[in-house]
């Protein structure tokens, strides 16, 4: 089997790949969004937390 991925499909993943956020975050209420920005910051934190200790 040959090494390495697949051109096509990189391609293909990485056109949905693009607009997936965008699209995502356009349809979200602006609470949904706050509270997703809230819990990613709440995820970076305790992931510092979790190094440093």
């Amino acid at each position: 089997m040959a090494k390495g991925k697949n051109p096509h499909a990189v391609a293909l993943g990485r056109k949905g790949g693009k607009k997936g956020g965008a699209a995502r975050a356009a349809n979200l209420t602006p609470e949904e969004r706050s509270e997703a920005a809230r819990k990613a910051v709440r995820a970076r934190w305790a992931k510092a937390k979790a190094k440093k200790t």
